[in-house]
C-alpha cells in the first residue's frame, strides 16, 4: 500500500478479530514509531508494549473511551518525561503525534487497524506499566486486525470548504 492509500483508506479501529499479531508486525509499528521525526531529534519518548489479554483488560480501565484496548492484540504505551522534565511539552505533543501517526500508517500498510486512547487516570497507568515518576503516558494506542472491514462512512469535510489559498 503506498502512502496516499493508506492516508486516503485508514480509519479508526475500535473492534478487533481475537488473533495475534506475529513479533515481525510489532517490530515494523515499534520501528516506525522509533523512526519518527522529532524536534532536534530528541526522541523523547518510549514505549511499553503489552500483549497480555488480562494487562490489556485492566488497562482498558485507564480513560473513558479506552474500552477498545480490551480486545486489541497489542496496546502501546506512549511514555514521555513529565512537564518537570521537559519544560517543552508543546512540542513533545507534536512529536508524539507524528511518532504515533507513523505507527499507525505503518500498522495500516501491513492490514492491522489502530486506533489511540487518551490515559484520563495517569496513577492507574503508572501502576499497570510500571514507568518512573519522571515520566507520564497521555495517550495508548490499540492495534490488531480489524473485526470488520472499515468503511469510509462519516466521509470527510469537502476539501473546497478546508483549503484556502494566502488567505481566508
Amino acid at each position: 500500500m503506498d502512502v496516499p492509500d493508506a492516508l486516503s483508506s485508514q480509519r479508526a479501529i475500535r473492534r478487533f478479530e481475537d488473533r495475534p499479531l506475529p513479533d515481525e508486525v510489532l517490530a515494523v509499528i515499534l520501528e516506525a514509531g522509533r523512526g519518527a521525526p522529532s524536534s532536534m531529534n530528541e526522541q523523547r519518548w518510549a514505549f511499553v508494549v503489552c500483549t497480555d489479554r488480562e494487562h490489556l483488560r485492566e488497562l482498558a480501565q485507564v480513560g473513558d473511551y479506552a474500552d477498545h484496548v480490551a480486545g486489541a492484540a497489542a496496546a502501546i504505551a506512549l511514555v514521555t518525561p513529565t512537564a518537570e522534565e521537559d519544560w517543552r511539552r508543546e512540542s513533545i505533543a507534536f512529536d508524539l503525534g507524528q511518532c504515533a501517526q507513523s505507527m499507525m500508517l505503518a500498522a495500516w500498510s501491513l492490514g492491522v487497524g489502530s486506533v489511540h486512547a487518551a490515559v484520563y487516570d495517569e496513577d492507574l497507568a503508572r501502576r499497570l506499566l510500571g514507568y518512573p515518576e519522571t515520566r507520564r503516558c497521555d495517550y495508548i494506542l490499540s492495534f490488531g486486525y480489524p473485526f470488520t472491514q472499515p468503511t469510509t462512512k462519516g466521509g470527510r469535510q469537502p476539501f473546497e470548504e478546508l483549503v484556502h489559498r494566502e488567505r481566508w
